[in-house]
């Protein structure tokens, strides 16, 4: 486990100190603009096999047609389903649970009560080649990570034993919001 590299007792520039109230809910967000040139990747596929079902000079027969029509649309709908699910994530914390959502449509989504985080964590440089790509990951010795980019990123640690990862800008910030929620929620900060 790491620690926050800077001295939690004195305030940050831009961070509010920690002692400050912070407010009802803490929304952040991370985004990767070159996730924009894949989705552009899969619309050309799709608008392919739109193009050799509309306008085909095939003479060899409809069966290779029609597979290489599917074969391009569902090309296509995957590459661009799977780049627009992840060119951003939302990450929204309240009083009770920490919400990430992904990409426009918000799926995948993960929802964690503040109740199950045991700690949070500054990491200053998550990369997608530490978690095996962009998106929503797994890897059984490192926990779980959605990652968008590469950056500044929150680990929280789980009562479970386990470790959630996102990517999200003013990570710092987010940090000292869970801290702060978890020391308002624990039996002895009434001191």
């Amino acid at each position: 486990m790491r620690d926050h590299p800077h001295d939690e007792s004195t305030p940050l520039p831009d961070v509010p100190h920690r002692d400050a109230p912070h407010p009802d809910v803490w929304t952040g967000r991370a985004t990767n603009r070159f996730q924009w040139l894949l989705a552009l990747v899969g619309a050309a596929f799709m608008a392919l096999g739109i193009e050799l079902a509309v306008d085909s000079a095939w003479t060899s027969g409809v069966a290779p047609l029609v597979m290489a029509v599917v074969g391009c649309i569902a090309a296509g709908l995957l590459v661009l389903f799977g780049t627009l699910a992840f060119v951003h994530v939302d990450l929204k914390l309240d009083k009770d649970s920490l919400e990430v959502r992904c990409g426009h449509i918000g799926l995948p989504r993960r929802r964690i009560p503040l109740a199950h985080v045991a700690g949070a964590d500054f990491e200053p440089l998550v990369t997608p080649r530490h978690w095996g790509g962009w998106g929503y990951r797994w890897r059984p010795e490192k926990g779980t990570a959605v990652v968008v980019r590469r950056g500044e990123g929150v680990v929280l640690r789980l009562w479970d034993g386990h470790t959630f990862t996102i990517t999200v800008d003013d990570a710092e910030s987010a940090v000292r919001v869970i801290r702060a929620r978890l020391r308002a929620d624990t039996p002895d900060a009434a001191r």
